[in-house]
């Protein structure tokens, strides 16, 4: 057999004849027929590989030729070719066995193709040989140039790096082969970018190429990469990108203030913690590396003033920590300090500058100042109306020192207890003062310019009021001694102490004498602790014979001047067991002799009775309504009442039933009795003359403190009337409940009324002139 190939590179061609006489064994168990076909010589045999170039033209190219010696030019041997690409992409001419290609073949798609091929009869279509399989191989070309799937690159490197500093690495890929020839050999370049950055030809790594690259003077570079393939050779395909490297930012610049020195004017009246100025100091850097933290390293006063850093504008702001005197002192002078926050490695840092800055102090009005913050004065609860109790002094500390005028902010004076001179300050008494009512007075004394009103400062003023003795002492609390008939003389009855509202320095000192000197019954004794004992002088106390007894008891302190004081002991002979327990006592008060006979003690009982009972008359006719009740009204002509009479005509004056409120049959409106909140003051006790109690002055005494005592009976009365009478045929008078307003009433009808009632009805009624005026 022959087989000829024809391989085409490029432009030439070259043709081969195989010859060969050996035999085709197949693969797998032969058929019937295949046997018998075996067993003869085979007439040709296929090469098992064929190799052919990546077809790029638009005309056919031939790949090979087959024949058999069986074609002796007979028309009926016929070539047929099956498998990948048969028919489509190759095609056998079946009369001579040429094979071509009829499409481009692109090995980067597929790179060989498996066919198998035979020779059958044309008219019978029966196959004359056994079909042979073989593989035609696409051979590459450099049909693909180097490309950067990932580009273009971003990289980045610090600024001033050293030469060699690695920036990036760029990668470019090749589709041909890379196993056959040098077409996917690629071979790397800088076509711009020259002479700040170099690469590496094999390994595509990008370095700095320069040093002391400054970012402040360009921060971004553009370099051109070339990848080329064919080992770099002349006819090489090639492909670029672009790289964009940004030179990122180092801390190698210091702070620099915009100015050597600042200067400021701020008023006097500036608050704390307000800001007088800001200074700046710029760096070329960016980022962390440009901030920097400001503070007051130099100057007079440092601790007046102090410097923070705004973070937004990097910017110094200078604030007040004290207060400012324009006074005292008019300027300041300050070193401030800029300082970068962030050390840089490379560089080394930080950087700093500095600048002086001035500050001068602008004279503000300011309100007068106090001598001091709070004043503390005393004076004694007797003292007299408009005495100077102390004086304040407030100072206006202006160029201008203007007059000063004193108030008192009456908001913490509401009693208007005091006063103060407006020129001098001196506060003086407006009102008496007590001790036992108010020890402590705190009031509030303002100053403010006359010059300018607005202009107020404000004093706490402490007064204490210094105690004096003007209280009496009196019992402790209201004592009721219960006394056996059964007991022994000498025996204690009670044990009295006695308290004082006024609080000497020294202390209490109490002494206590009976009214009676030498009473008959009782006598005291001194516990020597400010208080006494009730003792009994005898043991025939009898309640057949008197069942209670009142003693009068002084008590007196040792201040100056003395304060004394009588209160009354009841002292109730009770019965009582063996053991002394109280079993039964009847209340029955009775005076005790003081050298009086039976009569006048018998007249003085009978006047206490007599005013007892009346004042329990007059207050249960006060809490009586004056509205009768409907079982109370049996329409007879009888009035009650407090005041006196003028004879049997009032009992004709009118019938008591005409008041009652029509309106108020299932209630009444009840009077109100007010009852005074003054409370009635322990009485001083009343010293008998040589001779005794004088009865008719100890009765008149006690009728004129009876009529004096608002907290006794019968209190002032307000009885309300909240109804409106009836049975008047002109009906109500009142606008009250009338939805109609006076212009849409018609009052003509007051004139019907009668003569009473004309003038009034001439007075309401409104003509048609008047209407219209």
């Amino acid at each position: 057999c022959h087989i000829q190939l024809t391989l085409r590179l490029h432009s030439s061609s070259l043709s081969v004849l195989f010859k060969c006489t050996s035999t085709m064994i197949p693969r797998n168990r032969p058929s019937e027929g295949q046997r018998i076909l075996s067993r003869a010589k085979r007439g040709w045999v296929w090469n098992q590989m064929f190799v052919l170039e990546e077809f790029s033209g638009p005309d056919p190219i031939l790949v090979g030729r087959l024949h058999t010696d069986l074609d002796m030019g007979n028309k009926n041997i016929k070539y047929v070719l099956a498998g990948e690409g048969a028919g489509t992409i190759f095609a056998i001419n079946e009369r001579t066995g040429d094979i071509h290609a009829m499409k481009r073949l692109d090995r980067e798609e597929k790179a060989e193709y498996t066919l198998t091929a035979q020779v059958i009869d044309r008219d019978t279509d029966k196959p004359l040989e056994p079909p042979s399989e073989f593989i035609i191989k696409v051979q590459d070309i450099n049909d693909n140039p180097p490309q950067f799937i990932e580009g273009p690159y971003k990289g980045s490197v610090p600024e001033m790096s050293q030469v060699g500093t690695s920036v990036t690495r760029v990668t470019a890929t090749d589709a041909d082969d890379p196993v056959y020839g040098n077409s996917a050999r690629l071979v790397y370049s800088i076509l711009e970018g020259q002479p700040y950055f170099s690469i590496d030809q094999t390994t595509a790594i990008i370095r700095v190429a320069l040093a002391g690259m400054d970012r402040e003077m360009r921060e971004e570079y553009l370099v051109v990469i070339q990848a080329k393939d064919m080992g770099g050779h002349m006819g090489g395909l090639s492909g670029t990108t672009t790289v964009t490297v940004t030179l990122t930012d180092i801390n190698d610049n210091p702070p620099k203030f915009s100015k050597g020195s600042y200067e400021f004017t701020i008023p006097e009246d500036l608050g704390i913690g307000k800001p007088g100025g800001r200074v700046k100091a710029n760096d070329r850097d960016i980022g962390e590396n440009a901030k920097s933290a400001y503070s007051i390293i130099g100057g007079d006063e440092r601790d007046v003033f102090e410097i923070v850093t705004d973070a937004q504008t990097q910017e110094g702001i200078l604030r007040l920590k004290k207060p400012l005197d324009f006074e005292s002192k008019k300027s300041y002078n300050l070193t401030v300090v800029a300082t970068n926050i962030r050390a840089d490695s490379i560089t080394g840092g930080p950087y700093m500058d500095q600048a002086t800055v001035k500050i001068i102090i602008e004279d503000a009005d300011e309100p007068p100042v106090f001598t001091k913050s709070a004043y503390l004065f005393d004076v004694h609860e007797n003292a007299a109306i408009n005495t100077v109790i102390g004086a304040v002094a407030a100072r206006d500390q202006d160029a201008t020192h203007s007059q000063v005028r004193y108030f008192i902010d009456r908001h913490t004076d509401l009693e208007r207890q005091f006063n103060i001179n407006v020129d001098d300050g001196k506060i003086t008494l407006a009102k008496p003062l007590d001790r036992e009512t108010d020890m402590w007075h705190n009031i509030t004394v303002t100053a403010t310019e006359v010059r300018n009103h607005s202009q107020i400062s404000r004093a706490i003023v402490a007064i204490k009021v210094l105690d004096i003795n003007d209280n009496a002492p009196e019992f402790a609390t209201e004592y009721e001694a219960f006394l056996c008939e059964n007991g022994k003389p000498g025996q204690v009855i009670q044990t009295i102490s006695a308290v004082d509202k006024d609080n000497p320095s020294q202390g209490h000192t109490f002494h206590y004498r009976l009214e009676m000197l030498n009473n008959p019954n009782f006598t005291i004794k001194n516990n020597l602790n400010n208080s006494i004992s009730v003792l009994a002088k005898h043991d025939s106390f009898r309640r057949q014979k008197q069942e209670t007894y009142l003693l009068p008891i002084v008590v007196t302190d040792d201040g100056e001047p003395p304060m004394s004081s009588t209160n009354t002991l009841t002292i109730r002979v009770c019965g009582c067991s063996r053991d002394g327990t109280v079993q039964s006592c009847n209340v029955e008060a009775f005076v005790l002799p003081i050298g009086l006979s039976m009569g006048a003690l018998i007249a003085i009982l009978a006047c206490i009775i007599l005013l007892l009972g009346s004042q329990t008359f007059e207050l249960r006719h006060k809490n009586e309504p004056l509205i009768i009740k409907d079982d109370e009204d049996v329409r007879e002509n009888i009035i009650r009442y407090d005041d006196e009479g003028g004879g049997e005509e009032d009992t004709e004056a009118f019938d008591i039933a005409t008041l009652q409120n029509p309106d108020g049959i299932n209630g009444y409106l009840p009077r109100k009795d007010i009852k005074p909140d003054l409370q009635f003051m322990p009485r001083q006790g009343q010293h008998s003359g040589p001779n005794g109690v004088d009865v008719d002055e100890f009765i008149n005494v006690r009728l004129h403190e009876a009529d004096n005592d608002p907290t006794a009976p019968p209190y002032d009365s307000i009885q309300i009337y909240g109804y409106e009478g009836r049975g008047s045929i002109a009906g109500s008078l009142s606008s009250l409940e009338t939805a109609s307003s006076d212009s849409d009433q018609n009052y003509d009808y007051l004139r019907e009324w009668g003569p009473r009632f004309r003038r009034l009805g001439e007075l309401y009624s409104v003509g048609e002139n008047d209407k219209e005026t």
